[in-house]
């Protein structure tokens, strides 16, 4: 079985075609600048079959980058597959499912209705992820579509860790509670965690740092997520791109009624215009932060500062949380490139078990254990494969 993973930003369309049942991946690549001026890369993973790195196509929509992923990968002398018969079904990373969805599901128009619903929970990813799923079903009619949530695998966390100490009825009739996103990175690494360690899942303390542009932390007790450092939205937890994270309430009202901004305003300033990139003035991207930090620019410096601190106070507090730690993970765009974030990050922790190996961890985006021989806590640097992750979960339910 062949499955198509899509993972449809605003502007940006990541895709892989999978065999879920052997693991090989036949073909991956990336839509970029939708809606500009189009940027397609096509990297077939067949012999014989050439890369295309950035090549300019017209892409006004969507509707348009599928189109062009679905003729690169059908090509007569390029393409990885026959015809589109041998693309089974599709499955979709879509970020929010609310309470509704605990797991993966077949996309129905009540399905689609759902995850609408939520679009005010991840106001920078739901509303993306529709216009992908239509875009797919627009020019794949017949085949079987499938939703995988990034939320679906918090929901083993217990009532201690995702109730709100806000009037109990606003859970009960609105559902408000912590639901936690990168469920899907945070499961696969943290069972290639436990067979790098040779060791049962279940017999795991782990934390797992999913670091990027979004970034999250989550605390994974044998196997099962019990906590997590987003909530209700992706907008809690740690700093991020864009992302303000943690902050007093508080000050929503205050600096409302300071400029006269209405909510919606304020939550595009705590979604878009915040973060390492409000901090800094500079970029929401760590690698453009590192260059100005280096040429003296101070807010660049806190900027990253605090997002490394913000992770490591997770680490400890989830550590304590699960009454010790065995492995600390890190994962995504800055958890698996960036080495010396990762130390940051981790000195500081010898007292609860951690050492590190510089050499070791001079590496990016290289699965292997980055922290010293006799470190008590495991550090992993582990490349994250939620395609792989998706593409299970729907040949799963397909079949």
């Amino acid at each position: 079985m062949n499955v198509l993973v899509i993972n449809a930003g605003s502007s940006s369309l990541k895709y892989q075609l999978l065999n879920p049942e052997t693991g090989d991946l036949l073909a991956k690549g990336l839509c970029e600048r939708i809606g500009i001026d189009g940027k397609f890369t096509y990297k077939p993973q067949l012999p014989g079959k050439e890369k295309q790195d950035a090549v300019d196509v017209a892409m006004p929509t969507h509707s348009e980058a599928i189109q062009t992923v679905l003729n690169a990968l059908v090509d007569p002398s390029n393409g990885v597959v026959g015809s589109m018969k041998e693309i089974d079904a599709v499955g979709h990373r879509v970020v929010h499912g609310g309470e509704k969805f605990a797991k993966s599901v077949l996309i129905t128009d009540e399905v689609m209705k759902a995850i609408e619903e939520c679009n005010p929970l991840a106001p920078l990813h739901n509303p993306a992820n529709i216009i992908g799923i239509k875009a797919c079903q627009a020019l794949m009619p017949g085949v079987p579509m499938v939703a995988v949530f990034d939320t679906a695998f918090h929901q083993t966390m217990p009532p201690v860790a995702y109730t709100y100490a806000l009037p109990y009825e606003y859970y009960e009739k609105n559902a408000v509670r912590r639901y936690g996103f990168h469920g899907t990175s945070h499961k696969y690494v943290a069972s290639r965690a436990a067979d790098m360690l040779g060791k049962p899942i279940e017999s795991l303390r782990i934390i797992s740092c999913h670091l990027g542009n979004g970034s999250s932390v989550t605390a994974i007790d044998g196997g099962k997520s019990v906590d997590t450092s987003m909530g209700f939205t992706p907008l809690a937890g740690v700093p991020m791109g864009t992302r303000s994270g943690d902050l007093d309430a508080g000050i929503l009202e205050y600096l409302m009624n300071q400029y006269g901004m209405d909510i919606h305003e304020m939550l595009n300033i705590l979604n878009k215009k915040s973060g390492v990139q409000g901090v800094s003035g500079v970029s929401s991207d760590f690698r453009d932060l590192g260059a100005a930090a280096a040429e003296g620019n101070k807010r660049a410096a806190l900027a990253v500062d605090m997002f490394n601190y913000g992770v490591k106070k997770y680490i400890g507090a989830y550590a304590a949380a699960m009454g010790g730690v065995d492995a600390i993970i890190f994962t995504a765009g800055v958890g698996e490139n960036d080495a010396k974030q990762r130390m940051a990050i981790a000195s500081g922790l010898e007292f609860m078990g951690v050492k590190m190996d510089e050499d070791a961890n001079n590496v990016r985006g290289e699965e292997r254990v980055i922290s010293a021989a006799d470190s008590k806590v495991k550090v992993l640097l582990i490349p994250t494969n939620e395609e792989l992750m998706i593409a299970m979960d729907t040949a799963s339910l397909v079949k």
